[in-house]
């Protein structure tokens, strides 16, 4: 049994193979909207479905009628083919693809789109969406008749996200074919055909905007800091980021040092934790370090002290603190640990997050030394992002977490 794909040209936009597939069949079934695209002698044959359930049930009560599916597109690009395989078996069928409507957007703006975030808006907001949207270099959009693409690009806007130059492919394959490209403030201006797709691409060099400031004691999204491209992504995932805040064993008047702080999630977050004590983020980079204050100034927070400088050097004057929190992506972390240990109030905690074996070997080797009670965690974290109709899990770096206790 066939299914085969079908674009908005019709039959005519269809290879040989797949004409003489339908051309065989003494029954399609397809959605209503196949019919306007078959000539007579093809629209005759058609038997229309509602919805994927009653397609299946159709398929079983078939008998030996030669039976053919019509799905727009490539079927089994989050279509038809995928869940009528699924229910009743892929042994049964053959699939014949078209172009899939998303894959003919890319081609017509001349956009790679083997790496963009894809999502489908029917069913569910932009609202869902918005903040992977604000990272991607690259988004195609399946616009709905409540989120159609002026709506999109007003959302976006009122979100600060004002850095991609947007496309918007209508009636893709048909005679009346239309490519809008602008600014999204064009966009927003516009009115466009219910059959579109909206391509974003982001502007080169363009930096990321913030989102909302997080309501959250700790644990914030990453989309809430403030982060510099191209180095975007190496701020502590909010799931280590909330575990070691919770090893750093903090209470209200802790004095808290985050040594290669960044941008300062860490320890923005340990400031609100520690809200009468003092957090001090000691950072080289200065432009990391003008990040620090402008994310500490969003949140609101008032006892968080940017410290720019190389540590150990930079911590020379600053009091001894009871909690520590090292980053772990640089060649001397064993040595600021082992420094950082020195400074270390008895009773306190110091934890890093080593995002190599050879770090966590060289700190496992420093703390065991030093504490009876060092402990070590491999944090696997996969974050669940809708694309399209499913769930897809993209795996974050693994990081070594590791705690330990000072002594008295």
């Amino acid at each position: 049994m066939h299914i085969v794909g079908i674009g908005d040209d019709g039959v005519e936009g269809m290879t040989a193979q797949a004409r003489r597939v339908l051309e065989s069949a003494d029954v399609l079934l397809g959605p209503e909207s196949c019919a306007t695209l078959l000539p007579a002698s093809l629209a005759e044959r058609l038997e229309t479905t509602a919805n994927l359930e009653e397609l299946c049930d159709r398929i079983e009560a078939a008998g030996p009628r030669r039976l053919v599916v019509l799905a727009s597109g490539d079927p089994l690009f989050y279509g038809t083919a995928r869940y009528v395989c699924g229910r009743l078996g892929k042994d049964r069928f053959e699939v014949v693809p078209h172009v899939s409507s998303m894959q003919l957007a890319f081609a017509r703006v001349k956009e790679s789109w083997e790496e963009a975030f894809l999502a489908n808006l029917s069913g569910q907001s932009i609202e869902r969406v918005v903040d992977k949207i604000r990272g991607s270099e690259t988004v195609g959009l399946f616009t709905s008749e409540q989120w159609p693409p002026s709506a999109v690009a007003r959302t976006l806007l009122d979100e600060g996200i004002d850095y991609f130059q947007a496309y918007v492919c209508e009636n893709l394959g048909s005679p009346d074919e239309r490519v809008t490209q602008g600014s999204l403030a064009d966009i927003a201006a516009e009115a466009f055909g219910p059959l579109n797709v909206m391509i974003l691409v982001r502007r080169a060099r363009a930096a990321d905007t913030p989102g909302h400031v997080g309501s959250r004691l700790f644990g914030n999204p990453d989309e809430c800091f403030l982060q510099s491209r191209p180095k975007r992504g190496l701020l502590t995932p909010c799931e280590v980021r909330s575990l070691a805040l919770a090893e750093l064993g903090l209470h209200a008047g802790s004095v808290v040092w985050d040594v290669g702080a960044g941008s300062g999630s860490v320890s923005l977050e340990a400031a609100r934790i520690a809200h009468a004590g003092l957090v001090h983020a000691i950072e080289m980079d200065p432009d990391d370090h003008r990040l620090i204050t402008a994310n500490a100034e969003r949140f609101g927070v008032s006892n968080l002290k940017a410290v720019l400088g190389k540590a150990p050097e930079a911590w020379k004057g600053l009091p001894d603190p009871d909690a520590i929190y090292v980053g772990g992506s640089g060649r001397d972390v064993a040595m600021l640990v082992e420094e950082a240990w020195k400074r270390l109030k008895a009773g306190g905690r110091l934890v890093t997050a080593c995002n190599s074996i050879e770090n966590l070997a060289a700190v496992h080797a420093i703390l065991r030394a030093r504490s009876g009670n060092a402990a070590y965690w491999m944090v696997n974290i996969a974050r669940g992002i809708e694309q399209m109709d499913r769930i897809r899990f993209e795996a974050l770096n693994p990081t070594f977490l590791i705690a330990a206790t000072k002594p008295a």
